[in-house]
């Protein structure tokens, strides 16, 4: 084993890795719920990001970005080298699915509501919701 990182709560989601860096959230427990952005090759901690609810879902990384959809109904955006929040939108409900992206788009889902909803991406920053589908 290189290196082993104590989160300090439960962690349901698969690591995200990115140009060195591991992203991982923690759901609530000793230490408040945290994303993590750790140096894949020590472990070494370089930003947290911390909110009231938990992460259940994995992160996603493109372009410099960090997306994750927290328990307290938000899906965010982060700055993957700072971890600065750059945008947030509340989705309703709880987020237990891995975003995705593709075609300059974020993709997350909103569990206790059955939609999908897609975000912009250029400049950053959400755009309207250009599709909102909800399960039959």
């Amino acid at each position: 084993m290189r290196w082993k990182f104590p989160a300090g709560a439960v962690i349901d989601a698969s690591p995200a890795v990115a140009h060195g860096i591991v992203y991982i959230g923690a759901e609530v427990g000793p230490v408040d719920a945290t994303l993590y952005a750790l140096r894949a090759a020590t472990g070494k901690k370089v930003w947290t990001f911390t909110d009231c609810c938990g992460f259940d879902s994995s992160a996603a990384v493109a372009d410099g970005v960090v997306y994750v959809g927290g328990e307290d109904f938000s899906a965010y955006a982060l700055d993957a080298a700072t971890g600065h929040q750059l945008w947030t939108s509340n989705l309703g409900s709880g987020v237990d699915i891995s975003p995705a992206v593709s075609d300059g788009k974020v993709f997350f889902e909103s569990a206790d509501s059955g939609a999908l909803y897609a975000f912009g991406l250029p400049g950053g920053l959400p755009r309207a919701i250009p599709a909102l589908l909800r399960a039959p």
